[in-house]
Parts: C-alpha cells; sequence; structure tokens
C-alpha cells in the first residue's frame, strides 16, 4: 500500500511548475474513442488514475502511445463495448465513458463504479439525462447494460450541476440528432477544457463556463492535438503547503482565473499573494489567521476538494474556523486523523468547527480518500516530530510525483 514518512519543520519555498489538471485529463481521454482517429494529449500527468484511463482505453480496442507527458490515443480500431470491471472499481471517473461510447459505439456495458470513500455519488442524473437522449439502460445485478441505436438531442434541466453528469452528455451530445441543450451544467474550468477539446476535433459545443451549454450533433470528427489546463487544486495545494510551513513559493503555469476562491481565502488567512501573467507568488504570514467561515460550493464557489487542505491550515490558525461540506456527505475522515496530530476539530454531520492550536505533533495516520490524504501531507510538514501516512494510494491516484516535489521545495520527506 506503500506509506510516507515526513519529518516536520521546515519551510516551503522556491519555484514549481504545475502539471495538468486531473479532472480535464480523465474526460478528455474518455473523449478520445469519438474521432475514430488520432488524439494527441499533451501534459499529461502522470498519476494512477491516468493509468486506469488508459488501460480502458487499450481494453476496449484503442492503439495508446505514452512519453515524456503527451499520450497519443488512436480510436480507430474500437473493438469492444464492455469495460472491465476490475478498472471501473477502481475509479469513479470511469463512469464517463457512458455518454463517449453511447455515442461512437451505440452500446457499452460497464459496472458501477469506484473510487475515494467521500460518501454516495450517485450516477442517477447521468442515466436519466442518458434516457431523455434515447439510451435503453438496463440495471442489472451491478451492471450497467446501455443501447442506443441513434441518440437524440434534447433540453435537459439538472437538478444539480453536476460536473460528471454534465461532461457525460456533451460526449453524447456530439454525435446526437439535432441539438442538446444542458440547463444548470456545471462551470468548473475542466468543462471548458472538455469543450475546447470536442470543437478541436470537430465537435459543436458553445457555452461551457456557463449555465446553459448546447451541444449541436455533427457526423464526423477529426484528428486532434491538445494542451490540458493546469490543475487548480495541485496548484491550490502547493500554496497551503507554504502557507503551513511559513514559506515562500512561486508557482508556474497556473491560471489565476480558476483559483479565485482559494486565493480569496489565503488572502483572509494573511498570506501575500502577487500575481504575474502565467505565475503566481505566495508569501506565507508569521501567524496564520482564522478564517470566519468556509462553505465548499460548485465553482466558482470554493471548492469541496480544497476542503481538507484548508481544514489543515486553519488547525494552526489563532482563532476559530466553521466549514460547511456542501457537496459530499462524508468528507471529513481527515479530521480524526488530524486530531491523532493534536488537531482540535468537532464535527457534527456537514459542519466541521476548527480551533486552531500552538502545535501538531507526529504521528501515523492514515489516507482515506485523495484530498484527505494530501491534508496529512500539509500536517506531517508543519508537525513537530516524525510522521507516517499510511494508504498513499489515494494521494498517488491525484498529485505527481508531491514527494519529490516537497523534497525539491525543502520538504523531508520520503516513500516507503
Amino acid at each position: 500500500m506503500g506509506k510516507l514518512i515526513i519529518d516536520g519543520g521546515n519551510r516551503i519555498g522556491g519555484e514549481v511548475r504545475v502539471g495538468g489538471a486531473k479532472n480535464s485529463v480523465l474526460p478528455i481521454l474518455a473523449a478520445t474513442v469519438l474521432n475514430g482517429g488520432i488524439n494527441v494529449v499533451h501534459d499529461i500527468p502522470k498519476l494512477l488514475d491516468v493509468d486506469i484511463m488508459e488501460k480502458i482505453l487499450t481494453a476496449l480496442g484503442c492503439s495508446v502511445k505514452r512519453e515524456n507527458g503527451t499520450i497519443v490515443v488512436d480510436s480507430k480500431d474500437l473493438t469492444e463495448h464492455e469495460i472491465p470491471e476490475e478498472l471501473v472499481r477502481q475509479m469513479r471517473s470511469s463512469i464517463i465513458f457512458l455518454g463517449a461510447m453511447l455515442s461512437r459505439f451505440g452500446k457499452v456495458k460497464v459496472s458501477y463504479p469506484g473510487g475515494c470513500e467521500i460518501g454516495p455519488r450517485p450516477i442517477d442524473l447521468h442515466l436519466k439525462s442518458l434516457r431523455e437522449m434515447g439510451a435503453k439502460i438496463e440495471e442489472k445485478h451491478g451492471f450497467l447494460n446501455c443501447e442506443a441505436t441513434k441518440l437524440r438531442g434534447c433540453d435537459i434541466q439538472l437538478d444539480f450541476p453536476s460536473v460528471g453528469a454534465t461532461e457525460n452528455i456533451m460526449l453524447a451530445g456530439v454525435f446526437a440528432e439535432g441539438t442538446t441543450i444542458i440547463r444548470n451544467a456545471a462551470r468548473e474550468p475542466e468543462i471548458i477544457d472538455l469543450e475546447n477539446f470536442l470543437n478541436a476535433m470537430g465537435a459543436r459545443v458553445s457555452g461551457a463556463g456557463t449555465a446553459t451549454i448546447r451541444v449541436e450533433g455533427v457526423e464526423k470528427l477529426y484528428d486532434v492535438e491538445h494542451n490540458i489546463i493546469p490543475d487548480r487544486i495541485v496548484a491550490s495545494t502547493y500554496l497551503v503547503a507554504t502557507a503551513i510551513t511559513k514559506g515562500e513559493i512561486v508557482l508556474k503555469n497556473v491560471i489565476h482565473e480558476h483559483l479565485q476562491s482559494i486565493l480569496y481565502k489565503l488572502r483572509e488567512s494573511g498570506c501575500i499573494i502577487q500575481t504575474y501573467n502565467h505565475s503566481l507568488k505566495l508569501i506565507a504570514p508569521k501567524k496564520i489567521k482564522a478564517i470566519e467561515s468556509i462553505r465548499t460550493l460548485p465553482y466558482p464557489g470554493y471548492p469541496t476538494d480544497m476542503q481538507a487542505q484548508m481544514m489543515t491550515l486553519m488547525t494552526l490558525s489563532d482563532g476559530i474556523t466553521i466549514i460547511t461540506e456542501n457537496i459530499f456527505e462524508n468528507r471529513y475522515k481527515h479530521a480524526n486523523e488530524l486530531v491523532r496530530m493534536g488537531a482540535n476539530i468537532k464535527v457534527d454531520g456537514r459542519i466541521a468547527v476548527v480551533k486552531g492550536v500552538p502545535k501538531l505533533s507526529g504521528a501515523t495516520v492514515m489516507a482515506h480518500d485523495l484530498r484527505g490524504g494530501a491534508a496529512l501531507i500539509l500536517a506531517g510538514l508543519a508537525a513537530e516530530g516524525s510522521t507516517i501516512i499510511e494508504n498513499i494510494k489515494h494521494i498517488e491516484r491525484g498529485y505527481e510525483n508531491i514527494d519529490g516535489i516537497l523534497s525539491l521545495l525543502g520538504a523531508k520527506i520520503k516513500k516507503m
């Protein structure tokens, strides 16, 4: 399972380039099955989730070559419609193949997806929307058997701006008859990146980044080359690592607009942040100020994927912070682990009350999910003594070489 050992107390400082966004790479890799041709995608991070996507594409009959941060997918010889169950159960994002495979192949069989244990993440919005477009979906023995002779464009109103459902509908709508309109669509930057990728191969998608997206069906797609946007969550995690260790960092390859909700909270905590063209600099305060309230919301609100990391920062603040988790029901598993390190955190349902303490102490803790695992790394960086983080496979799903990068930035961290 692997573990990380961190000797805390060292300042994070220096310069780091932010790589491609995991949450952009995964749907875009699923979209490569659409064109029946060559897809060249740059700035691919080395992540376990990307490895799983590569295996899924290969299992479907695609040719996949990956080298130096670039992946080339040839989907011309797509032959299979069943996605191996053992791969689907490792990664929730595999469900994004529903829309892509129905659009290209007319059928797909997939098991219910797995992923992090952060509470129920139902796919009912995905299935309801695809059924509205004409797909026949049979749920049997933990599998979804989906078929569609021809998908039809329609007007879809999402009950919640689900990122995955929005992406699945976009992919399904590419070859659908007529126009598909998605209302109350997710507005995340990764949705815009998917739109740009699809349009580059000849699709007709508009409105990504707003609450209404239009997909006009086309008959043919073409070869494509695309650069993935930088990962806003990875960037933000390194910013918090710097803040919690009272360091100074320069991040390169960032899009400031994607980070606004996080930068606002970091400034509230006392950090000095200077922005340049595609980079930014953070100078940590001598004492972290408590942030009165943090509420996770769909983009452009504060991201649930940065809730755990900011909670860790607040454990060493000068007051009380109230965190409200509005996206997932069970995303506080890291809180108990932080308490083992000396944090003062009380959780009641979706509310967590964090009272700052003078110091954290090293302990043996367990990563239960991706972002919670990252939060424990941040705690270990600031803690007195040695911290051992177990079950780091979750962390490796979303952070490329995080131990190596932090080492270069001044941390004492090693993987065992």
